[in-house]
């Protein structure tokens, strides 16, 4: 992970009907939700719980970091067009 950024890649399973983390910057970061602006809320409290437990603020001048998290969300969907005769 590099500097104060945390990239978060999210992916729309559209057989689930449901937004997911795909990758992360993150180790172990898992959710997922019926929107993504539901999972971009969930978004700041899983990933604090996740660097506190691997000791990420362990910075023992700044005890105290902010991360910025961007969220990369990609979806697809489909158009179909009939023929003409």
């Amino acid at each position: 992970m590099s500097g104060h950024l945390i990239i978060v890649k999210a992916a729309l399973d559209p057989d689930a009907g449901v937004w997911f983390v795909e990758a992360s910057d993150v180790p172990g970061l898992n959710a997922e939700s019926n929107t993504l602006e539901a999972l971009i809320e969930q978004l700041p409290g899983l990933v604090a719980d996740l660097l506190e437990e691997a000791d990420f603020l362990a910075d023992r001048d700044n005890p105290t970091r902010e991360y910025s998290i961007e969220v990369v969300a990609h979806a697809t969907t489909r158009v179909r067009l009939s023929t003409a005769a």
